[in-house]
């Protein structure tokens, strides 16, 4: 009777600290979840931090473009503005060419021809002027040698005579339609207007209209437009501002580095506290069950009713025992699981495949003891040497078979198949279980990591089971790699060398 009150007992305890693990694992949820929140807010305020400074920036060199590019035109306007004032260009354009216009609208106004007759004739005027007027133009141009190609045209805006109150239009350019006097034929949307020129002048004319001779005036008011065409002012825009550009975009990249660096850290620092945090609880979630029911059996002994009875004593002694040696499990899963591959000293002896898996399944099956789970052996039909460190090697495959079992579904099934390709011998271990999603199988083989999934502690585990499995496959100078689906199972796959 003692020792079934001492059983409840220990079954109370074990019930008391199963709730209170899975209390703690809620809180824990709750405090990832919230530092979780405060990272990616804080990605989110450094991501539009960065566009806002981007948006400065690009608002900076955008000014400083417009201004370069000013600085250019005017550079190149007053380089050129001499030219257009030389004596020559100007004798054409105001003596020639300007008396052969007052000619024509002398006539026009004696109704000799009409309107649109007279501004045909002023332009067919400039025409025969223009080769003269250009290559003198370009000639002077070649001497200021400016070290980019300029086209250059002088267009008429408008040619307009005033009587008085009345304005009589004679030639007028339109945006889509600009007259031409002198230069080169262009209309490029990268074209400038370097000069506005007015020219306001009063001309006398001889009316002989109605048989009778007057001499009258009008005003005469002649707008034109100097402009000029560079192909590659961009480019030159550009390579002023080069040293610029490179500066703001290698300041920029590092902005954008040292916020990924920064922010990389971050996350990692998280993730390492949160593992570490995950560990301390599983650990202490794991000592806290036996620690209890050792401290409940050890009370125990010291009743009288206990020590009356021998099989209530040695029951209570079995626990201890059990209990002890639970603890010493632990405390040896912890030292040697976290060993490295390089600090794992192995002691490699050969043995047969087939004697070595039929061992392995069958030690395996006897430790389960479930019904429920069917082992699937295709060991290659011939027979290979393995040498291998028998302890380490079976520890990591067991490491494998044991989460098989513990994320199954109601009938586990585990499939083992091996086979020799190229000089290295490959182990195929799949089951049929809850599998792991894509995004935790980057992290299954870091030490103390446990998928989040099945963290609420109905499954043990310290995260460092597959940590282990990789490093002794690593000291075997092998690989060891994972597929899965979730509810599809997971395969691992273990290439080992062999000679």
């Amino acid at each position: 009777m003692a020792a079934l009150d001492i059983m409840c007992t220990f079954e109370l305890s074990e019930k008391f600290y199963k709730q209170k693990e899975i209390s703690d694992y809620h809180y824990n949820y709750i405090k990832k979840s919230f530092v979780k929140n405060k990272i990616i807010i804080l990605i989110i305020a450094s991501v539009l931090a960065l566009l806002a400074l981007s948006g400065i920036q690009a608002y900076l060199i955008q000014n400083a473009y417009q201004l370069k590019k000013d600085n250019f035109l005017k550079e190149t306007k007053e380089a050129i503005s001499e030219i257009d004032d030389g004596h020559i260009l100007d004798s054409l354009y105001g003596e020639v060419w300007g008396e052969n216009m007052m000619t024509h609208l002398s006539d026009y106004k004696n109704n000799r021809f009409s309107k649109e007759e007279a501004a045909k004739k002023i332009i067919e005027e400039a025409n025969a002027i223009n080769p003269e007027y250009t290559t003198h133009y370009e000639n002077e141009l070649d001497k200021i040698n400016l070290g980019y190609d300029i086209k250059y045209k002088k267009i008429i805006s408008s040619l307009l005579i005033f009587e008085g109150s009345k304005i009589d239009t004679i030639i007028l350019s339109t945006s889509q339609n600009k007259i031409k006097l002198f230069g080169r034929n262009f209309n490029e949307t990268n074209e400038e207007v370097i000069n506005t020129n007015r020219w306001f002048t009063q001309n006398q004319f001889i009316d002989q209209r109605g048989g009778t001779i007057k001499t009258k005036t009008y005003d005469l008011e002649v707008i034109s437009q100097d402009v000029i065409l560079i192909r590659d002012w961009k480019n030159i825009v550009y390579g002023r501002m080069m040293g610029l550009l490179l500066s703001s975009l290698l300041i920029f990249l590092f902005v954008i580095s040292l916020l990924y660096y920064s922010i990389k850290n971050l996350v990692n620092q998280k993730k390492i506290t949160a593992i570490k945090t995950d560990f301390i609880n599983n650990i202490t979630h794991e000592l806290k069950t036996p620690l209890a029911t050792l401290g409940i059996a050890s009370k125990s002994l010291q009743k009288e009713a206990i020590k009356a009875s021998p099989e209530a004593f040695e029951n209570t002694l079995k626990i201890i025992d059990r209990q002890n040696d639970r603890l010493q499990k632990l405390i040896d899963q912890v030292l040697t699981n976290s060993l490295s591959s390089e600090d794992i000293v192995l002691y490699k002896e050969q043995i047969a495949d087939t004697l070595y898996f039929d061992n392995l399944i069958e030690d395996f099956k006897l430790s389960k003891q479930q019904d429920q789970l069917s082992i699937i052996n295709h060991v290659c039909e011939t027979e290979v040497i393995l040498r291998i460190d028998i302890f380490h090697f079976t520890t990591a495959l067991l490491n494998i078979l044991d989460n098989a079992v513990k994320y199954s579904t109601d009938h586990t099934i585990i499939s083992i198949k091996t086979h020799i390709e190229r000089n290295q011998y490959i182990i195929a271990i799949a089951d049929n279980g809850i599998g792991i999603s894509e995004k935790n199988q980057q992290y299954i083989f870091d030490k103390f990591y446990r998928v989040s999934d099945g963290n609420v502690h109905n499954v043990k585990g310290l995260g460092l089971g597959m940590y282990y499995t990789h490093q002794i496959i690593k000291a075997h100078k092998g690989s060891i790699t994972i597929e899965s689906e979730p509810n599809k199972g997971t395969a691992f796959t273990i290439k080992i060398p062999i000679h």
